[in-house]
């Protein structure tokens, strides 16, 4: 399938603008502003598929977002949420 990038790098500005609007899910000290995170789906593979394979690297954190239909990634410490 195709790896789909939602989210990457974030300026501080973004980051901001995308909690104001209160969606949820966008941390004020997010990893996205380090360049350390990625929301992506990849087209034909079921994402709970894409959350077990990124929670069985066992390398950083990992948060579902069905609603959304993403999976955020990020090289921090290892947890999980969603």
């Amino acid at each position: 399938g195709t790896v789909e990038v939602i989210s990457g790098y974030r300026s501080p500005a973004t980051n901001e603008r995308l909690r104001r609007r209160g969606g949820g899910g966008v941390a004020s000290r997010s990893l996205h502003l380090e360049g350390r995170a990625l929301d992506i789906r990849i087209t034909g593979v079921p994402l709970a598929r894409l959350r077990d394979a990124a929670l069985s690297l066992r390398a950083g954190g990992v948060g579902y977002y069905p609603r959304s239909d993403f999976v955020h990634i990020d090289t921090g410490r290892v947890r999980r949420w969603g």
